[in-house]
């Protein structure tokens, strides 16, 4: 499905035949999509980190390069963790199957549910499991590549429906959807959020939740390294000029933008929603991993993730 089109039914839709395929800036604006923040270095040995203005296209650009060249790793180092139908909101472990931020499990079945930034679709698998009926909608041919691989669906299918699209412009009909969601996906990569919520928006049927998670904006104002020199105020809070990972010909290979904790509940009142919660998961005690800038240490500390739970008015 091209991002020009309209979602019509509920057949699958497969993404092609399997190509070769090969992050981030954990703790200043890291994340990833469809679970959470990886990776070093936009994926280039010779990339250069700058923070300077980048717009819509080429954020869109360099995050679509970026994952089909890290999808592999990025799959095969934290595969495990994710899980392959396992709902994970962000590095602490945060599962939804014990938050239940979407709403009780056993009220999922037969809701419509759009996945954004779903990565290789582990948490569209675990909706499944539930009843519902998830479309998996990523920017990244390769990551819809991984969903197809790990589904391991007859005739090449995932089992649900598979988009490769932008956020920015959803392929999908006027309420379309009773629920949306995304664990660490699209959000914190796009210059233009508010499009983003204005597109789900549209696609909810009034009523209808938003759940997403991303980066803590605290993260920005601290150094970016899991040991103690991670808890050191290096930046301003309020500097929300976007993070770029650049290569020697000064090509954009990696982006992500900035907002403050105000900034996102206007943008989501401006779009229609209702903020409803706003989580921040504690770093539990059973969790020892350290995955790029987050880490036990500083995650019992500062908050490494939020979580909006918003609805549609």
């Amino acid at each position: 499905m091209t991002d020009g089109d309209r979602y019509t039914g509920p057949e699958p839709v497969p993404a092609p035949s399997t190509g070769d395929g090969a992050g981030g800036r954990e703790g200043a604006g890291g994340a990833e999509n469809g679970g959470v923040s990886g990776g070093t270095a936009g994926g280039a040995d010779d990339a250069e980190a700058v923070r300077r203005p980048a717009g819509g296209y080429e954020s869109s650009r360099a995050s679509r390069g970026w994952w089909d060249r890290n999808a592999d790793d990025y799959q095969r180092d934290h595969g495990d963790f994710l899980g392959d139908a396992r709902f994970v909101w962000g590095p602490e472990g945060l599962d939804e199957a014990e938050a239940r931020l979407l709403g009780p499990a056993e009220a999922l079945r037969g809701l419509d549910v759009l996945e954004i930034g779903a990565g290789a679709a582990q948490c569209s698998r675990w909706l499944a499991a539930q009843g519902a009926r998830p479309v998996a909608l990523d920017l990244a041919h390769r990551q819809l590549q991984h969903a197809l691989r790990i589904g391991g669906g007859t005739g090449g299918e995932a089992g649900f429906p598979l988009v490769e699209a932008d956020a920015r412009a959803l392929p999908f009909a006027d309420g379309s959807f009773d629920l949306a969601c995304s664990a660490y996906g699209a959000i914190p990569f796009v210059a233009d959020p508010e499009q983003v919520f204005a597109e789900v928006a549209r696609v909810l049927r009034p009523g209808g939740r938003w759940v997403f998670s991303l980066t803590h904006p605290l993260r920005w104002a601290l150094a970016d390294e899991p040991g103690p020199e991670g808890l050191t105020v290096i930046a301003s809070y309020f500097d929300r000029t976007p993070y770029v990972e650049q290569d020697e010909h000064g090509r954009t290979v990696y982006v992500e933008h900035h907002r403050t904790l105000g900034d996102r509940v206007r943008e989501l009142r401006r779009a229609g929603f209702l903020l409803d919660d706003l989580v921040e998961p504690e770093w539990p005690e059973w969790n020892q991993q350290v995955w790029g800038g987050w880490s036990p240490l500083r995650g019992r500390l500062v908050p490494g993730t939020a979580v909006f739970v918003c609805t549609r008015a």
